[in-house]
């Protein structure tokens, strides 16, 4: 697969895809039978929902035998506990970062002054569960529901304590290991097939997007708008750069070069769970992440890395408190940081989970949720941004983690380079 085209291919279809959804929303062509109903609502909203349905369904058998190979094949217990230690460390340590620079940059640019609050605001956000039936719900009863309901995290702790147990069983350790092996390999496989159907999929989201919510989305909230896309620019561009300069020890430039097809991915299905596939196949063949490592920093990373996610929570917790006239002080936005660190480990890798646990961190500082409905217009569009950052994120820490543990393939990423 020629990736250079591939990606040249999704761009094309992300901006040509928006633009045609955009005038069809400008002209209000909408309101046609034929191209309303026939074409947004039936076609290409048919054929986006069939991508991401496609997408997803890698999604389960990727994270659970990809994690159940990259556990069995860390030599011994000790090894995975540092490991992991390092991995879960890092991603905290991003998301902090990400939502500090956020709130420093909110509070300079202001970009709720001077807005009056709109009345008779409907939205309403899922209640998010409190921090200790976060905790309860890591670990599953049954792994089977955990599989049929996604649920990413329970999914997680049961392949790797699997993964263990195959290090453990001796010989017959050793055949379910090759078995799982193979899988992992026809897996991989699946995976490059959907990529052949990606520039269409991609095309078809972005019409229904375009149709949906038009250019003027962007204008009405521009001020926020731009300062969550500062605040990304900023953790993107200084950050990991930084990250991969000073601890993986390779061109940040020729990094992003590698990732992207992942990030053109990310930012038209707007989920790190359905880009997974991708991210994952890119680490390890074209990054230079070995198996061991990526298997396992990759999948968690989709699940609790959120520096996005959080970037856009504090940027929409100043912005609210503005637009009430609400001064929470340093204490609250302390609050802020431990909350939305802590919030993204409980975060689903899925489009717009990110409002839900904005709900969170309004109450534990005392704003209405209420507020959520000001930026709700614009969420969607900053949600395909934010998720560009969140995969970077996982590619950034398993190559951290990767030339920490000497299993950074140089020879890899040079060869890709050249290319």
């Amino acid at each position: 697969m020629d990736r250079i085209k591939l990606t040249k291919q999704i761009l094309v279809a992300m901006v040509l895809g928006f633009t045609i959804g955009a005038l069809i929303h400008g002209f209000d062509w909408s309101e046609n039978a034929f191209v309303g109903e026939f074409l947004v609502g039936g076609i290409f909203s048919l054929g986006g929902q069939i991508f991401i349905k496609t997408l997803k369904l890698l999604v389960v058998p990727l994270v659970f035998v990809s994690l159940v190979c990259g556990a069995s094949s860390l030599a011994g217990g000790n090894n995975m506990g540092r490991i992991g230690l390092k991995t879960v460390a890092l991603y905290l340590m991003t998301t902090a970062i990400a939502i500090t620079l956020a709130l420093t940059v909110a509070n300079i640019i202001n970009p709720g002054l001077g807005i009056n609050m709109a009345e008779g605001m409907t939205f309403q956000a899922k209640e998010a569960p409190p921090f200790t039936q976060v905790v309860l719900d890591i670990f599953p009863s049954n792994p089977v529901a955990a599989m049929a309901e996604g649920n990413m995290l329970q999914i997680i702790v049961f392949a790797l304590l699997l993964g263990v147990a195959l290090t453990r069983a001796g010989d017959a350790g050793l055949a379910l290991k090759a078995s799982f092996d193979r899988w992992n390999e026809v897996i991989m496989q699946l995976v490059m097939m959907l990529m052949l159907a990606a520039p269409v999929g991609v095309f078809c989201l972005m019409v229904t997007l375009g149709a949906q919510l038009g250019f003027g989305a962007i204008v009405d909230l521009l001020a926020y708008f731009l300062c969550v896309l500062l605040v990304l620019a900023l953790h993107f561009l200084i950050t990991y750069p930084t990250l991969i300069k000073l601890l993986v020890r390779v061109s940040p430039v020729l990094f992003y070069q590698h990732m992207a097809p992942v990030m053109a991915f990310a930012f038209s299905t707007a989920s790190s769970g359905a880009t997974l596939p991708v991210t994952l196949e890119t680490v390890k063949k074209r990054i230079g992440v070995r198996n061991e490592i990526a298997s396992f920093v990759v999948p968690v990373g989709a699940t609790i890395n959120m520096d996005g996610t959080a970037i856009m929570q504090g940027v929409a917790t100043v912005f609210i408190a503005q637009a009430f006239n609400v001064d929470i002080g340093l204490t609250g936005y302390l609050m802020v940081i431990l909350t939305a660190t802590m919030a993204s480990i409980g975060t689903a890798a899925v489009p717009g989970v990110g409002l839900i646990t904005l709900a969170l961190v309004l109450t534990q500082v005392g704003l209405p949720v209420e507020g959520i409905a000001l930026i709700i217009g614009v969420d969607r569009l900053l949600d395909m941004t934010r998720t560009v950052v969140n995969v970077v994120g996982d590619a950034t820490v398993s190559s951290v983690v990767a030339r920490s543990e000497g299993q950074f393939e140089d020879e890899i990423f040079a060869a890709e380079s050249a290319r």
